[in-house]
């Protein structure tokens, strides 16, 4: 696997992975860490859901061990994600309107989180593309500061890690409600009130929402 961004004000990172599991770990590694150097590592979990689930098609469709390209690119407001293979197979239902039952999970996945999506057939194959918006610079202040205190959090419970059964997605939100939870607890103990808390929490979410 190697990483390479384009010169000049352009960023894009260009990912060559096999179709394995254990480059597919490396896989979301690399976008975490790409992520973070661009100042965005709020989209994080989204965007290694959805390469996931791009590259796991890969292996179930053209074949485990076969190569595989992932490019990311920044584009006003957007990140743009592209999972290049050598099949000239275009998927069933690779048009927005016709994800329907015989849709594959990857491709409902980008039909529900994607802004935008499809599929373009190359010369050597084809690749699906999304592009999925990212979180505004306040909010995603906000959303870096929890994401910081949860993965403290989550390791104080000693809680483990995403798996097949449940993602990281599920097993942040639950570390997150668990936490909520405790500050709840916290705050009954110094003689204040939960209910107050939740409410103010609501109201600075809702502005938060708002800007």
């Amino acid at each position: 696997m190697t990483f390479r961004e384009g010169g000049g004000a352009s960023l894009r990172c260009v990912l060559p992975f096999e179709a394995v599991p254990s480059e597919l770990r490396l896989l979301r590694k690399a976008i975490r860490s790409t992520l973070g150097q661009w100042g965005v590592s709020s989209a994080a979990d989204e965007i290694e859901l959805v390469a996931t689930e791009l590259a796991t098609n890969v292996m179930k469709h053209v074949g485990e061990g076969a190569p595989a390209t992932l490019v990311l690119e920044p584009r006003s407001g957007r990140l743009r994600v592209e999972l290049h293979d050598k099949s000239p197979v275009i998927p069933r239902g690779s048009r927005q309107a016709d994800c329907d039952e015989e849709c594959g999970r990857g491709l409902h996945l980008l039909a529900s989180m994607s802004a935008d999506w499809g599929v373009l057939p190359t010369r050597t194959g084809k690749f699906i593309w999304c592009e999925l918006s990212l979180v505004a610079n306040a909010v995603g202040a906000r959303a870096q500061r929890a994401y910081t205190v949860l993965e403290s959090y989550r390791e104080l419970l000693g809680a483990r890690g995403p798996t097949a059964a449940a993602p990281r997605s599920r097993v942040n939100q639950e570390a997150a409600a668990t936490l909520i939870a405790d500050l709840l607890v916290w705050l009954a103990l110094q003689g204040s009130d939960p209910d107050d808390a939740l409410i103010r929490a609501q109201q600075l979410y809702e502005a938060g929402e708002a800007a």
